[in-house]
């Protein structure tokens, strides 16, 4: 007597982790590059190689998977940087830096996550978040910027920083990590070759690092 497993197919309800996380995959793209309003769903299907009305099977509509791809980009990072600001062994400056790398790398590892977050941050210009992002953000990055104010703080009481306002800071640096990769197609038509490169992506982290290093660290304090 044989015994037969049923395994599914790709794009089929047999196979959901597959199936949803190729969908997501599609929809980070078209929502990255068409924003909510000129997303079109056929088109994600499209590129996820699934019937349409998978999509509404695993996200109901538009705006839930809309909802669910936020919601992938934010707790990717929550999860990468946070267990760089979480660890009570590092001291303030190898804290920082190891945050950013972790942070930079992380959107580096994927351009449309930031194009992702700039768009919604641009639709909402003028009013407030919609409840989709509120709720992404109250969960997944409120929780990052109160950990880096705190290290900031705590940098300044050992002396180990300057004298710097948190608050404003954080947002340079938060601005410093993300601008570079929301601003490829200027870089692209303003510098000759791949700005996406592992060479210029290198560079371009080096260069973070040194900054946010000349900004922030007390020059009174040796290194070391």
């Amino acid at each position: 007597m044989t015994t037969s497993t049923k395994t599914g197919r790709p794009g089929s309800r047999g196979e959901p982790e597959k199936t949803r996380a190729a969908i997501l995959k599609s929809a980070l793209e078209e929502f990255a590059h068409e924003g909510v309003t000129g997303a079109r769903t056929d088109e994600i299907a499209r590129r996820a190689g699934v019937n349409k009305a998978l999509l509404y099977y695993y996200f109901k509509d538009k705006e839930g998977l809309y909802s669910a791809a936020l919601e992938e980009v934010f707790s990717g990072l929550h999860d990468r940087v946070m267990a760089v600001l979480d660890n009570a062994s590092l001291q303030p400056r190898e804290k920082l830096l190891k945050y950013v790398e972790a942070h930079f790398d992380y959107i580096a590892s994927a351009p449309v996550y930031p194009r992702l977050v700039q768009r919604e941050f641009m639709r909402t210009v003028g009013r407030t978040l919609s409840p989709v992002a509120s709720r992404v953000l109250e969960r997944y990055a409120k929780p990052i910027y109160t950990k880096i104010q705190v290290l900031l703080q705590h940098g300044i009481e050992t002396g180990d920083f300057r004298q710097v306002d948190p608050l404003q800071t954080m947002t340079s640096i938060l601005g410093t990590i993300a601008f570079y990769l929301i601003s490829l197609p200027a870089q692209q038509a303003m510098f000759p070759g791949d700005p996406t490169s592992p060479e210029r992506i290198a560079l371009r982290r080096a260069a973070i690092l040194d900054f946010v290093s000349a900004a922030v660290f007390n020059p009174a304090l040796k290194k070391g």
